[in-house]
């Protein structure tokens, strides 16, 4: 039997590597064209991490789930210490990247490729692959585990807490607020230049829903 929560972790988990794969196909394209992508675009994907994997996904893992599996055998709590680090360090990681864009947008070193593209280019590989290999471990080690181990009662709350969650890639509508994130992101991907290569990125994750809310109720 599979929980909500653990379907729900492993969508969340497909959003955020797909958005992941698609900040780097976009960097690819540009690098490509010796051009450099749309600096808000990226400030936008980067934004939605935090806001979404960072403030939802990884908080509730850390402090709700973690916590329920630690004391039941010393290698797994190593893996817990090592993902809860990881969670940590992300953070970190993350509020790095947005530095070094600013960085390049405050030193207007927007109109080629320089230094500063190169170093946000490698730190940003370097982030998606400890990520891409973050979300591997949990799924291989941990869900498992939580799934043999856990109690009804743990997956009670565990299913309330998740599925309060509302990322807009997961197939929850975007809210009011978020809307225009996601429609600068899609846009910057489409504009790109390797349309299909950048789309296919969210292969299995859904496109945000935009409800078009008109005054006389329909949609």
């Amino acid at each position: 039997m599979t929980h909500a929560t653990v379907d729900i972790i492993l969508r969340e988990h497909r959003a955020l590597s797909a958005m992941l794969r698609a900040i780097l196909l976009l960097l690819g394209e540009h690098r490509r064209r010796n051009t450099v992508p749309d600096l808000s675009a990226l400030q936008a994907m980067l934004f939605y991490i935090g806001e979404f994997p960072e403030k939802l996904h990884h908080p509730k893992e850390s402090q709700l789930l973690f916590p329920r599996l630690r004391g039941r055998d010393g290698q797994l709590d190593e893996v817990l210490d090592r993902l809860d680090r990881d969670h940590a360090n992300g953070e970190r990681a993350l509020r790095e990247l947005e530095h070094a864009l600013l960085g390049i947008q405050v030193l207007r070193e927007t109109t080629g490729r320089n230094a500063g593209w190169e170093a946000f280019e490698a730190a940003m590989r370097q982030y998606v692959g400890s990520y891409l290999e973050h979300m591997h471990v949990e799924e291989a080690e941990i869900l498992p585990r939580a799934e043999a181990a856990l109690g009804e009662a743990d997956w009670a709350e565990l299913d309330a807490a998740f599925s309060a969650n509302r990322d807009p890639l997961t197939g929850c509508e975007a809210d009011e607020a978020y809307r225009p994130l996601f429609r600068k992101i899609v846009s910057a991907l489409e504009k790109s230049g390797g349309v299909g290569s950048a789309l296919e990125a969210f292969a299995g994750a859904s496109q945000p829903k935009f409800a078009d809310h008109r005054p006389d109720g329909r949609h």
